[in-house]
């Protein structure tokens, strides 16, 4: 076994590697960017170097940085982790020209499936099911849609040398073709450095389900079971989890087999994923194999009691695979969600921030966390905006998925906005709960998972008031004279001689606001909202709930108050964030109204499609923005005539500024 390892990553998968070679006595060398001196893979490490600037190509994209620093520091073996450099051939070559191992497979292997098209032409040699599409080395625009045209729409434009959502675009006709085409090669170029693509027939209604591999130097590969990440949102999975509920006995070992014999095409050593696109009706095709560790390998450790980097780091060294295949026995179900810094409800916008509260449940035998930011961390601008991981395990699907909402009911991010609402949802919805979603379902039906503006239910709004005024009461008497703490002149229950006491508990929720009329003290409270009405006796708040009457029905409610929100998990099981607000003091304004476009978070701007005295649509596609690994387009918000665009091609912006003004 090795004695010195560096780990060629950041942020939670640098993390994860290092508790395991930890556990394993191995000494663990980190490295990091300008943005990353603080993180917590570099506290982590026995030891951290720095490797550049805060960009990836200055950093983390540095193939000969990195091994200068394994040379120096006496490194014996690099791993990758995942992204980055994992599947970069040149740096797997690299390492062991300089030798070091490469904690993952041969640079052949991934040559073989680095790129979809030559994956896909070796599949068809080994007899792997594949969906009709063109993977051919021509990529004349001109070319390409004739290839569309032959293949039928709707169909698939895919980023030959890319993955994780990265330049992908469903076309569904042949007048779409040019500029999806074109959106599609940008983000390939930005993410990846290559243009080129593949086309496939688009299968409607997909589901998505990978097979974990693995092999070794001793000519052994076998398979861990399935992954089923059907839940996808612009391709980007949302939900894991493992045993897929639509597999049989029969698909499994019929789909597990196309695995291990895509796997011994390539002559595979080390872990990799086998990823199928299945229809409806069971038919399985080949999508494509990724060759390094996958962000959802904890689902497989969990059902299979293993350390998918322990056997990495092993197979590196040469060992054989501990296991053979009918040695693999799987138990319970465990399910994965990826907590991130983006707001679900102005389309998934990537944060950035500090974290001024992370409260993340205890970890348990049924909860796993995987993260690489604690309390007081920042989401950086440079990076994936992923918080942490949160896996859970029991003994059967159902179980699994009431682990899953206990567990993120104990989550609370404040600082950067965070989709922890929207995983609560998808958590409780009937295509989930029921094993129906496919690949598409989320982006066909999105406003199923999200809040919305819907104005929350009379009985949350009056557990926020109830709470609310409790926390007021108790920071009252813990600021009152120790002489006389009962003294109504200390009171905050709006007591005064000669009247009954009336207070207005004002709330937002989404941009709306909620003026609630209080009448009581001490957990005893008339309240009304416009025309409803509520009486609420012998409320009671403690760390993690509020119990009162409401009515006469009595109720214990999750919930988690102070002075600035209330944070409760209503009678509907959802979850409602209510921000405090001045009793008489209320203006509504949004940035830049109708009048202009601000950039919503950093970025560079990669397309400009407007110029002054253009006369514009609302909706219409005026600029598209990179930021966080992804393109974002900037729309009109209204019809009218631009009077002035301040935004260049290439430039990098700053959160808030003016990109486009409109003449008034």
């Amino acid at each position: 076994m090795f004695e010195r390892v560096l780990i060629a990553n950041r942020g939670e998968i640098a993390c994860r590697v290092i508790r395991t070679c930890r556990r394993l006595g191995i000494h663990t060398i980190a490295v990091y960017s300008e943005a990353d001196a603080n993180a917590q893979h570099v506290r982590l490490a026995d030891e951290a170097w720095p490797i550049g600037g805060p960009r990836p190509a200055d950093s983390y994209l540095r193939g000969d940085t990195i091994l200068d620093v394994a040379r120096r520091s006496g490194a014996q073996a690099i791993h990758p982790g995942y992204g980055f450099l994992s599947e970069n051939t040149a740096f797997a070559r690299a390492c062991t020209d300089a030798g070091m191992a490469f904690i993952g497979p041969r640079p052949e292997s991934i040559d073989a499936m680095g790129s979809k098209a030559a994956a896909k032409a070796l599949m068809e040699q080994h007899a792997v099911p594949l969906v009709p599409g063109y993977h051919g080395e021509n990529q004349d625009a001109a070319y390409l849609q004739q290839e569309a045209q032959r293949t039928g729409f709707p169909l698939m434009i895919k980023a030959a040398a890319g993955g994780g959502g990265k330049g992908m675009r469903i076309v569904r006709s042949d007048a779409e073709f040019a500029d999806a085409l074109a959106s599609a090669q940008r983000e390939a170029a930005n993410a990846f450095g290559d243009t080129r693509v593949i086309l496939e027939r688009y299968v409607e209604h997909p589901r998505h389900i990978e097979f974990q591999v693995f092999g070794d130097t001793h000519g052994n590969i076998i398979h861990l079971n399935e992954r089923e990440c059907s839940a996808q949102r612009r391709y980007q999975k949302v939900l894991e989890e493992t045993p897929s509920p639509f597999l049989t006995p029969e698909r499994r070992q019929a789909m597990g087999e196309a695995a291990v014999a895509a796997a011994r095409a390539v002559d595979y050593v080390g872990a990799g994923t086998v990823e199928f696109i299945v229809g409806q009706d069971g038919e399985f095709f080949f999508m494509e194999m990724n060759t390094r560790l996958q962000v959802e390998h904890p689902v497989t450790e969990e059902t299979l009691g293993l350390d998918l980097v322990e056997w990495q780091l092993r197979v590196a060294a040469g060992d054989a695979l501990p296991l053979v295949q009918e040695q693999v026995r799987a138990h319970g179900h465990a399910i994965e969600v990826r907590l991130y810094a983006e707001d679900p409800e102005q389309n998934f916008l990537p944060g950035s921030g500090k974290l001024m509260r992370l409260q993340l449940p205890a970890q348990t035998e049924h909860v796993r966390l995987d993260g690489g930011v604690i309390e007081g961390d920042t989401v950086t601008i440079f990076y994936d905006p992923m918080i942490a991981k949160l896996i859970v395990h029991d003994r059967d699907r159902p179980q699994a998925l009431q682990r899953l909402r206990d567990a993120l009911a104990q989550c609370e991010i404040t600082g950067p906005k965070s989709n922890i609402a929207f995983l609560e949802r998808l958590a409780r919805h009937p295509v989930v709960v029921e094993g129906r979603i496919d690949t598409g379902y989320l982006d066909r039906h999105l406003d199923e998972f999200l809040a919305g503006d819907t104005a929350p239910s009379n009985t949350n709004l009056f557990a926020a008031t109830t709470a609310a005024l409790l926390v007021d009461e108790a920071r009252s008497h813990l600021a009152a004279p120790a002489s006389d703490p009962w003294s109504p002149w200390s009171s905050a229950d709006a007591w005064r001689v000669g009247h009954a006491g009336k207070r207005i508990v004002a709330l937002t929720l989404r941009d709306q606001r909620f003026e609630v009329e209080a009448h009581g003290h001490d957990g005893n409270y008339d309240l009304a909202h416009g025309d409803a009405r509520a009486q609420v006796r012998g409320a009671r708040i403690d760390e993690q709930a509020l119990s009162a009457r409401f009515d006469g029905e009595s109720l214990r409610l999750p919930l988690r108050a102070d002075a600035q929100r209330i944070l409760l998990h209503g009678a509907d099981g959802m979850r409602h964030v209510f921000a405090r607000a001045a009793a008489f003091a209320w203006e509504s304004s949004k940035a830049g109204g109708g009048n202009q476009i601000i950039a919503p978070m950093p970025g560079r701007i990669v397309l400009v499609k407007a110029k002054a005295g253009d006369v514009v649509e609302e909706g219409q596609e005026l600029l598209v923005m990179e930021a966080m690994k992804m393109e974002l387009a900037l729309k009109a918000p209204r019809a009218g005539t631009i009077d002035g665009v301040s935004a260049v091609q290439g430039e990098f912006v700053e959160a808030d500024s003016v990109l486009v003004r409109f003449a008034s």
